[in-house]
């Protein structure tokens, strides 16, 4: 069944996408937003604020406000989601407006809570349910769960992978791991800096993963551009495909090692739909040269990339979105609405259902607190 107005939110470390019935996914950007310091106010969101990263504008704050998957400022990620959600010109009905949002199958209880305080922070205020993104993925990836049918899943993003099985609609073995794309990118940016002696920016270790992947030696090197460790100039080097391939290393073995274990927990009635559906690699880390090959390589059996595996996650949420209760089970949460008289607590304050802030300010409970920056209204 479809609702006018209802949305799919996949809400990753790396990028937010936004899927609207009825018109697809509208909305896919950068988890970012930019702070003017001096007046407290949003200066960007999405693109426009991901560009300003590692560039240090005076007076302006760019917040990354997921970490790992789950929010890490519950502040600057509701002004985020409204932003995108104003931008995504979902249709205004007269019903409280219902949102799917994907979460880490490993997230707390607490984080998952501050996904709904997020969204009800400011109006207008959502109807929320949570949907475990192993679950999500899996229907994304073109499996057909109907029926208790199975599939193996991994889904790499930016905060964590995620490596499952599923039978039906729910999860039936899953580990979420807190490596993925992210943690790769630290280990380049290390490594340059360590052997190279080069000092790269967040968008240019990215560039180097996607371009030298886990090849090797055999990958070839890559020109990139940095600061000088000793120097403090700029300057250009070549980067070793080796260098990277050892860098990422520890997180592609960690990734593989799960696999394995997950493999080795299955069911016996779950055998037949794995070895026949192949293990579907999803997320942006799908698209890193030589790691399908690699989960291929350690698990035994076939392993594929998923159609548009970016989109992989928000696509199969708006599946289950549109079946409704059809598609219910334990990988996906009602997340009831905040009560009338409640607060939702946030960074630093503490917000009323109508998004005032009264004087009192206790420490926030639903989230991890951020930097101090205060975002007026």
């Amino acid at each position: 069944m479809r609702v006018r107005g209802s949305v799919a939110i996949d809400l990753g470390t790396v990028n937010t996408l936004v899927w609207v019935a009825g018109r697809g996914v509208v909305l896919e950007e950068p988890s970012a937003i930019a702070i003017d310091t001096t007046a407290g106010t949003v200066a960007a969101v999405g693109s426009a604020a991901d560009t300003l990263a590692d560039k240090e504008p005076q007076g302006i704050d760019v917040i990354h406000p997921l970490r790992d998957g789950v929010i890490a400022d519950l502040e600057a990620t509701a002004a985020m989601l409204h932003a995108f959600l104003k931008k995504a010109r979902r249709h205004n009905g007269p019903l409280r407006p219902r949102a799917l949002v994907c979460v880490p199958g490993g997230a707390t209880e607490v984080e998952r809570r501050s996904v709904l305080a997020a969204l009800s922070v400011r109006r207008p205020r959502y109807s929320v349910q949570l949907i475990d993104e192993p679950v999500a993925a899996a229907a994304g990836a073109g499996f057909d769960l109907t029926g208790g049918a199975g599939g193996f899943i991994v889904d790499i993003g930016g905060g964590t992978t995620e490596v499952a099985v599923v039978a039906g609609w729910r999860v039936a073995r899953a580990v979420s791991l807190r490596k993925a794309g992210n943690t790769m990118d630290e280990a380049i940016l290390a490594a340059c800096r360590n052997e190279l002696g080069l000092i790269l920016s967040h968008r240019a270790a990215r560039d180097l993963k996607m371009q030298l992947g886990v090849g090797g030696t055999g990958a070839g090197a890559a020109e990139v551009v940095g600061i000088d460790a000793a120097t403090r100039v700029p300057r250009t080097e070549r980067v070793p495909g080796g260098l990277v391939a050892r860098a990422l290393e520890p997180t592609v073995s960690a990734i593989a090692e799960q696999v394995l274990q997950i493999l080795s927990e299955i069911p016996a009635g779950l055998a037949e739909d794995v070895v026949r559906g192949k293990i579907r690699v999803a997320g942006g880390g799908a698209l890193l040269p030589g790691l399908p090959e690699r989960i291929e390589a350690v698990a035994g059996i076939g392993a594929v990339v998923v159609e548009d595996p970016l989109r992989c996650v928000v696509r199969g949420a708006a599946e289950i979105l549109e079946r409704g209760k059809k598609a219910s089970g334990p990988g996906l949460r009602l997340a009831h609405s905040v009560h009338s008289r409640g607060w939702v607590h946030s960074r630093g304050w503490r917000a009323r259902p109508d998004g005032s802030r009264p004087a009192s300010s206790q420490p926030p409970a639903t989230a991890t607190t951020g930097r101090p920056t205060r975002i007026s209204r």
